[in-house]
């Protein structure tokens, strides 16, 4: 929880999961094999950092550290902005009575952003990813894409082709044109520095920019390969962003309003009849 307040300190106040994430291994000294390591192999590409970093947030912010948008951003509130440390387990046992007063008031909880329900959803779709024909995903990141912005998007899949599975032309406000070739890596484990050199070099004199997609994640090395000075940048996209890019696109993921009917026994009145 500390690294999480000093991230967001240093960071100025605010941050995206992205940065704070960053800054806050970086503070507690995370190897990089630590950094590595996946909190389900089974089930996603998130961390076993990525998922303490997660519920250190959530904690903070139902103890009034922390308050968060709807577009990913996490600040500090006025009272986060007056601690420089707090103590764990104090937070936890405020939030865990918080939670037994409200069971016994019986008011139903507010389910935060990256508790068990959006945790449900995400392992859902990204088990059927997994399950799709490599051909099958390939078109999906061709929609994925067009529906992005870019056009003339074409899947080669041609083997012996340097791992290249496709191309297209992303247009910047109608007035910039940028030639992408794309990757895509259908599978639970991380992309390593060798991967995307490998990507790169496919890439070299046919296109302005490179896009490798996974459904796993990029070791530390991999994305400072990806942003090495001197050579053409890769951008990536790992499960996570995967995952919140098709939601937010429509493909495949679909967000429903449900109402909920809570019946409510009114024992006084039927005994005072």
């Amino acid at each position: 929880m500390n690294p999480v307040i000093q991230a967001l300190k240093m960071l100025g106040g605010s941050g995206t999961i992205e940065e704070i994430n960053n800054k806050a291994t970086e503070i507690a000294k995370v190897s990089d094999d630590q950094l590595e390591v996946l909190h389900d192999s089974e089930k996603g590409s998130q961390t076993e950092i990525e998922y303490r970093l997660a519920w250190a947030r959530t904690y903070l912010k139902k103890y009034g550290i922390l308050e968060n948008s709807g577009r990913g951003v996490w600040a500090l509130t006025p009272k986060g902005r007056q601690t420089d440390k707090v103590n764990g387990k104090t937070v936890r046992r405020y939030v865990q009575d918080k939670h037994k007063q409200a069971r016994k008031a019986k008011i139903s909880q507010v389910v935060d952003d990256e508790t068990d329900i959006e945790a449900t959803w995400r392992d859902e779709l990204l088990a059927t990813l997994l399950k799709m024909h490599p051909s099958a995903f390939e078109r999906l990141t061709q929609r994925l894409l067009r529906e992005s912005g870019f056009i003339q998007v074409e899947v080669t899949g041609q083997s012996g082709d340097g791992g290249v599975d496709g191309k297209g032309i992303m247009r910047l406000g109608g007035l910039l044109s940028f030639h992408v070739i794309f990757q895509c890596k259908r599978y639970q484990g991380s992309v390593s520095a060798s991967q995307v050199r490998d990507f790169r070099g496919a890439m070299v004199g046919r296109a302005d920019k490179g896009l490798l997609i996974t459904t796993g994640n990029f070791t530390k090395d991999a994305v400072r390969e990806a942003t090495r000075d001197g050579a053409p940048a890769i951008d990536l996209i790992d499960g996570d962003l995967l995952i919140d890019k098709l939601k937010e696109l429509g493909l495949g993921v679909k967000t429903e309003i449900v109402q909920v009917e809570q019946t409510i026994i009114d024992s006084d009145w039927l005994l005072s009849i």
